[in-house]
């Protein structure tokens, strides 16, 4: 019985290796040929190995329980040997559908696997054979392990992509309507500047709007145009109230959607809400041996842990955000002659060019 089942489990594990590859690989399992012929490769191993009770030409035991191979034992081992041959040729030809991590764990799977079956059906090598199914099972330990971590992360960086939407769906209201008045009565003052508004709050809104639709990382330069956008509509209403200087001579990385002006944004509010005299800030970037940077400084109040009893959602999103998609990193310090300075740091191994 222990010789039947260690010798069938093999083909069923191959059964279901065939079955999972295809369903990754989007294949329809009904429709495949490779399916059916590993079906059809598991069932005539399982009727050798209900002739083999009846016979002694494959494999018989001895009155003292000793194992003996017959003459027609490879017979039995040669679809086992196919069976793992096909997959391999299956993992093989879709290794781009897989990716490198999966194709790499299923050739670890495979290959001991068909090198102990090829040995075993000249020479006895049972040991072996527990040390391939040994190093197999830790490979198909180590896909599961894999799939479950990057469901995980996929799980989390939904969460936080839905964060980001309904931060930039709860737009201060009062920034809109500010904005729209601010408009109404540049129409009858000064008609040129009133377009100009109408435009820049434009691109902003439509900066925020694709930020709420796409997941992937975006160019630090139309990160920047954004900034510059809202930052033109808050000079319309406050021309005097701050100033801004870009130094920002390196722009050739990436970062997540809503990175830089939130931060720009918080500076504004927070330094406007809690003096009357200008507020300087600075938007410098450079690139370091490992990482890209963003430096915020402002000469506002500076960083409060709080905000009026409430903690500060959107550098915390932020925070999360880079962490997530880039594993980036967002810290906050006390400037030199107050104010606040927001550092946010991108590994180079995780950018890709514009």
């Amino acid at each position: 019985i222990i010789s039947f089942i260690e010798t069938f489990l093999p083909s069923i594990l191959m059964l279901f290796l065939t079955t999972y590859v295809l369903r990754r690989c989007g294949k329809n399992i009904r429709k495949s040929a490779l399916f059916y012929t590993v079906l059809s490769l598991c069932a005539a191993l399982l009727v050798l190995l209900v002739i083999t009770q009846f016979t002694d030409a494959i494999y018989y035991f001895t009155e003292d329980n000793r194992f003996v191979r017959g003459k027609w034992y490879s017979v039995l081992i040669i679809p086992i040997i196919i069976l793992i041959a096909v997959n391999l040729v299956e993992v093989f030809f879709m290794r781009k559908q897989l990716g490198k991590n999966y194709f790499v764990a299923f050739l670890i799977y495979l290959l001991p696997l068909l090198t102990a079956m090829v040995i075993q059906s000249f020479v006895s090598v049972f040991l072996f054979i527990v040390v391939a199914v040994s190093i197999s099972a830790l490979s198909m330990f180590g896909i599961i392990m894999t799939d479950q971590v990057e469901h995980h992360l996929r799980q989390q960086r939904e969460i936080a992509n839905q964060r980001a939407r309904i931060a930039v769906l709860q737009m201060r209201p009062h920034f809109i309507y500010n904005t729209m008045m601010s408009i109404y009565y540049l129409c009858e003052q000064n008609q040129t500047k009133a377009q100009q508004v109408v435009l820049d709050f434009t691109n902003y809104l439509r900066k925020n709007f694709n930020a709420i639709a796409g997941d992937d990382m975006i160019s630090f330069s139309e990160e920047l145009e954004h900034t510059r956008a809202y930052l033109a509509v808050e000079q319309a209403q406050f021309e005097d109230r701050f100033i801004v200087e870009y130094d920002t001579p390196f722009t050739q990385f990436r970062l997540p959607p809503l990175t830089l002006q939130p931060i720009v944004e918080n500076a504004v509010r927070h330094g406007m809400r809690a003096c009357n005299d200008p507020i300087h800030i600075s938007v410098i970037t450079r690139k370091t041996d490992n990482a890209s940077e963003v430096i915020i400084e402002d000469d506002g109040p500076g960083f409060q842990p709080v905000d009026d009893n409430e903690p500060h959602t959107a550098l915390n999103n932020i925070r999360q955000r880079l962490g997530m998609m880039c594993r980036g990193k967002l810290t906050i310090a006390q400037r030199e002659g107050g104010g606040t300075i927001v550092k946010v740091t991108i590994p180079i191994q995780n950018e890709n060019s514009e």
